[in-house]
């Protein structure tokens, strides 16, 4: 068996607890797990190809509104987290201004996710369970194991699929490099149901950058607020750091991004008439789903 039980039956287990708390007071942690998980089942019900098992692929759509709105409120979560730690000198009252916007957008927004969860919440946890039986049946550890093969199989193909595209676009910029995060996140969620996956460096890099690709694209957007919630008459030296922290949060991520790309792709960077190719290091970590 190559794909490991746990991880695959995790994502719709841990979506129907978490969507009986989902309210108004819903905190950080349970917020980021219902948009971790809905991202992992996706690409669960993508790699396994789960509609041809009989799962209707409304509950995509129904978990994409979800993540969406959990998304949004995560947003504040973090954000507050990074404006908390930056304390320029006579700074004081821009720094409580900001973080009281924050906390405001954080209500707001966690009010429209209760809201959606409510109305979502029985039809979406009735199809996740059955998505679980479908789940134990692919991944059955006695009997015939043509299932688990096949399950593994899907899995396998779309890996393949994922990781020839780390090496587009040829340029990595501002403007496309989080799009770029996307893919190494779903790269990622599909490599992590291989039994053992915890073991490959491929995965934990990909994690690695996704991290720092994120945290860069949160600096800029904690820049956007801030330079709309901050009426300074002369320069802002709060404003001035989160630039400054933005900026390096760029240079951190696309170096990051270079190096991924140079240790786990062969060729120098693409041009428009051709694509770089996957290491062995890559080939190993998608033949852990194969088996």
């Amino acid at each position: 068996m190559a794909l490991d039980r746990n991880q695959l039956l995790k994502p719709a287990k841990k979506l129907r607890k978490l969507l009986r708390k989902i309210d108004n007071n819903s905190t950080p942690e349970e917020v980021h797990d219902l948009r971790t998980d809905s991202r992992r089942f996706e690409a669960v019900f993508d790699a396994l190809s789960l509609d041809k098992q009989g799962i209707d692929k409304a509950i995509l759509k129904d978990l994409e509104r979800l993540r969406k709105r959990a998304g949004k409120v995560r947003d504040m979560d973090v954000l507050t987290g990074f404006a908390s730690r930056v304390h320029p000198k006579g700074e004081e009252d821009c720094s409580v201004r900001l973080l009281e916007h924050l906390g405001a957008r954080r209500e707001k927004e966690a009010a429209k996710l209760s809201a959606e969860a409510s109305d979502d919440r029985r039809r979406v946890r009735k199809e996740l369970k059955r998505t679980t039986a479908v789940l134990k049946k692919l991944t059955r550890k006695s009997g015939d194991a043509k299932g688990e093969n096949d399950a593994a199989a899907e899995a396998a193909a779309s890996a393949v699929k994922m990781a020839a595209r780390l090496g587009t676009p040829p340029r990595l910029t501002r403007s496309n490099l989080h799009p770029y995060r996307l893919r190494v996140k779903e790269l990622r969620s599909v490599l992590r149901v291989a039994s053992n996956s915890e073991d490959s460096r491929f995965v934990r890099d990909l994690g690695d950058l996704k991290d720092a690709i994120g945290e860069w694209h949160d600096y800029e957007e904690l820049v956007s607020i801030a330079q709309k919630v901050l009426d300074h008459p002369t320069g802002c030296r709060l404003l001035a750091e989160l630039k400054r922290l933005a900026r390096q949060k760029y240079e951190d991520a696309i170096g990051q991004a270079q190096r991924l790309r140079k240790t786990y792709l062969r060729g120098k960077r693409a041009s428009a008439g051709s694509a770089r190719t996957a290491r062995p290091k890559v080939w190993k970590a998608i033949s852990a789903l194969a088996g």
